[in-house]
């Protein structure tokens, strides 16, 4: 069992001993230290956060410890119960407030549970706050306060309501075209969230004919919750058989989104980014950023538009932050994750939906039409657990010597480039694995590239 404490906020897997799991002690204590944190900087200021939560299991005991330790901190608490990661992220902005904390382990499964930590923006917290966070929870110095100033706690079902809107709103969002369109979607959520925010989404854009598998905020995942192929067989097959223009399913926090075409195959999470991207630079001149394990498809849509691609270090705080720095107009990961800076910075399946079947919508054409138009390239994502034994440092140096004579990419982890692909090797942000993901023009030269460095690993 693990307890991961990482600049991005705290993750683990539920009970056992305290500082080796996610405990109630654990979860009250990063909790206590990141309100402090955040106080620390707006002393006179009194506090009020968002807190929502995805469908596992733990979600309901977390979330009392979070929101009653936020109000022991003197924390006024806007807590939005069962929610996705992307709507709390907007609902910070949109209540005007300092801060906020989202309770998912987005693709782990059900026995881990996490907490996500947000700015004033909406937007995770960067890595040297996310350090000062994690000293301040192993100093101990913390106080609470005393009980006239405890903090308020409110309930606010109305957040998800309210993102949808937004997004109906888009400028590059058109409903009427969609609902004229006539599309037949199918829906995998994972017994999570998704099943309570993409059924709406998709009603307001005038979808009425669905196919909704696992759309009951449970937390029982029917399958592994990580929404990568082996575990889409389900969902492929009822596309195929239901003669459904797409499929769409998400992880349990719903801010990664991975597409089925109407033949019943996926159309690759890596290219729904990229499809995305496509349709938002074809409307609006500007640059895109996805980090260094995503697909070379990217680049080719961004230059054929006219655009600068440019790759930032893996983690969402990271893409964002090059993300601004660039001036994107588009931007995210190849996991799925569409991050429109016009909405939020944040990656989210629900715009990321709403832009896709738009586009859509406005060419005619069926997903598969799309996807031939994007250079077919195969990634091969692999992981290799860590042992405590294993020397990280060692292993990116060995690595680095076997391929001195390839350009070689050291901003995160190692990456090297090859003429017809790369290689990308990387310690996980949130579990005890080190991630070797591959790219090249057919599966087999991807899965080489893979295989070559994890032997030498």
């Amino acid at each position: 069992m693990t307890l991961i404490k990482s600049i991005s906020g705290i993750r683990g897997t539920i009970g056992n001993k305290p500082g080796e799991n996610l405990t109630p002690i654990d979860i009250a204590k990063f909790t206590a230290a990141f309100a402090a944190f955040m106080q620390s900087a707006s002393p006179v200021k009194r506090l009020k956060f968002v807190v929502g939560r995805d469908a596992r299991i733990s979600g309901p005991m977390v979330e009392s410890i979070v929101v009653s330790t936020l109000s022991g901190m003197g924390i006024d608490v806007i807590n939005t119960g069962l929610s996705t990661t992307p709507t709390v992220e907007m609902a910070v902005m949109n209540l005007d407030a300092d801060g906020g904390i989202i309770i998912t382990a987005s693709h782990n499964p059900k026995q881990w549970n996490a907490l996500k930590l947000l700015n004033g923006k909406g937007e995770f917290i960067s890595g040297s706050e996310g350090e000062e966070v994690l000293k301040l929870a192993e100093s101990g110095n913390i106080t609470f306060c005393e009980v006239d100033d405890l903090g308020k706690i409110e309930t606010n079902t109305t957040t998800i309501d309210e993102h949808i809107k937004q997004i109906i709103d888009l400028k590059l969002v058109d409903k009427d075209i969609v609902r004229n369109y006539g599309f037949k979607v199918a829906i995998d959520s994972v017994n999570s969230t998704g099943g309570i925010s993409i059924p709406p989404l998709l009603k307001a854009l005038g979808v009425v004919d669905t196919i909704e598998l696992y759309c009951d905020p449970t937390g029982e995942f029917p399958h592994n919750p990580e929404p990568l192929a082996e575990n889409l067989t389900e969902i492929c097959a009822v596309v195929k058989k239901e003669n459904a223009d797409i499929g769409i399913v998400v992880d349990p926090d719903v801010d990664r989104l991975a597409l089925v075409m109407e033949n019943g195959e996926l159309f690759g999470e890596e290219y729904t980014l990229v499809a995305v991207a496509d349709y938002i630079l074809q409307s609006v001149k500007g640059n895109a950023v996805s980090n260094l394990s995503s697909t070379k498809a990217l680049r080719d849509v961004t230059e054929k538009a006219g655009g600068v691609y440019t790759a930032s270090a893996v983690g969402e705080v990271n893409v964002v932050e090059k993300m601004k720095e660039m001036n994107a107009v588009i931007g995210g990961e190849g996991n799925g994750g569409v991050i429109y800076p016009e909405l939020h910075y944040g990656r989210d399946s629900l715009v990321g939906i709403a832009l896709i079947l738009t586009y859509l919508a406005k060419r005619k054409i069926t997903l598969s039409q799309l996807r031939s138009e994007y250079t077919d390239y195969k990634v091969s994502k692999n992981r290799v657990e860590l042992s405590p034994e294993m020397n990280v440092p060692a292993i990116y140096d060995k690595v680095k010597a076997h391929y001195a004579d390839f350009t070689i990419l050291t901003i995160d982890g190692v990456k090297i480039e090859f003429e017809d692909g790369w290689v990308h090797l990387r310690t996980s942000n949130t579990e005890p694995i080190m991630r070797v993901y591959a790219e090249s023009t057919t599966q087999e030269k991807a899965q080489k590239y893979a295989d070559d460095v994890m032997k030498l690993i």
